[in-house]
């Protein structure tokens, strides 16, 4: 193996991790093999994360796939779900002040749940969080309703690692609605069963905190996502009930939903791939502003050990700037990073040509 570097970039209150390239040589004189060494050190960051790494020796069994079983009962709640949502678009001119702050203060707050919590440090673990963080981030990810971190990281690391095929939970290539919504509505197919059952998911199930969420979720959901988002606003400040329900409650959660979601749809299916052209993955900007920093989804897929998961850091990434803030006061350390180099390396090699320095 060429020779390599890891860099600690430390302060007393927080660990920065960077990935850089060789030393000694450039990387136009070293040509391709070079290239593909500094894609490969991204490993070597997280030696006790290999589960997120995509798997290109999958492929799909041939024939014909199992016929779509539906699930009913998901499909009449999120129908539900929506109308609700529906008819709180049209009570938003008429709530009061206070209820569109804490609506959108509570959908701020429930993103952060997934895409700090259960993605970017659960699913990945590209960085390391105190327990009042943790805390935070899995009440947080409970007011988001989106399955507890367990189940929820579990998906994830299948999609990365089985990408694009039977075993990736919402498979872009079955469609906008499938991997959007649709994958919700049918009995998962069973190679995502399969092969989501051989992830080792040790690190989640030694963590105390995540497994008290498993065990306590339906509750506690009922609690944060429902209860308390539709009970504060009409008790603190007389709101109505149908505005505090329709909008601060059902508005809110299916905007939530929706905003995740398109990092599976929209950013799998619109956008460049300037890093990774084989990849379905793409660089999508809406998608980025509506999932607070999700859209940049082509590297993310390159680089999954990032904890930006973007080159560009802050911009047009809030999730980012949580973290970096939690880093500040000392509550987040060790952030994974890429170096530069392994960037263009890797844009040298496989990407399509739209990138931007910037």
């Amino acid at each position: 193996m060429p020779a390599h570097m890891l860099q600690e970039i430390s302060s007393s209150y927080t660990t920065t991790t960077t990935i850089t390239a060789p030393p000694s040589g450039g990387l136009q004189n070293r040509g391709e093999k070079l290239e593909k060494t500094i894609d490969d050190l991204g490993e070597e960051i997280r030696p006790e994360m290999k589960e997120d790494i995509h798997d290109p020796t999958y492929q799909d069994e041939e024939g014909p796939p199992p016929k779509l079983e539906y699930v009913w009962r998901n499909i009449i709640l999120m129908g539900l779900l929506h109308l609700g949502a529906l008819y709180g678009i049209t009570l938003v001119p008429t709530c009061k002040f206070y209820t569109w702050i804490w609506a959108y203060m509570y959908y701020v707050v429930s993103a952060l749940g997934i895409t700090a919590g259960a993605h970017r440090l659960w699913s990945h673990r590209t960085y390391k969080a105190r327990l009042p963080l943790r805390l935070f981030l899995i009440i947080a990810n409970t007011m988001a309703f989106q399955n507890d971190v367990y189940e929820w990281a579990r998906d994830h690391r299948a999609h990365h690692k089985f990408s694009e095929t039977h075993a990736d939970p919402h498979n872009s290539r079955r469609g906008f609605f499938f991997s959007h919504v649709g994958w919700l509505l049918v009995r998962k197919h069973p190679a995502v069963k399969e092969k989501g059952g051989l992830l080792d998911m040790s690190d989640l199930k030694a963590e105390k905190l995540v497994m008290f969420q498993r065990r306590y979720y339906k509750p506690a959901l009922l609690l944060m996502c429902f209860v308390l988002p539709t009970l504060v606003p009409w008790y603190c400040w007389g709101e109505t009930f149908p505005h505090s329900l329709f909008v601060a409650t059902l508005l809110r959660y299916a905007v939530v939903l929706n905003a995740t979601w398109l990092v599976n749809s929209a950013a799998h299916l619109y956008g460049y791939r300037p890093y990774d052209k084989n990849i379905s993955s793409r660089e999508n900007i809406l998608v980025s502003l509506g999932a607070v920093g999700e859209g940049f989804h082509n590297y993310h897929h390159s680089f999954p050990q990032d904890y930006s998961a973007s080159e560009y850091r802050w911009s047009l990434n809030f999730t980012t700037f949580f973290i970096d803030c939690m880093a500040a006061i000392g509550l987040a350390y060790d952030r994974k990073t890429m170096s530069k180099a392994a960037i263009l390396a890797r844009i040298k090699r496989t990407g399509d040509g739209s990138y931007k320095s910037g």
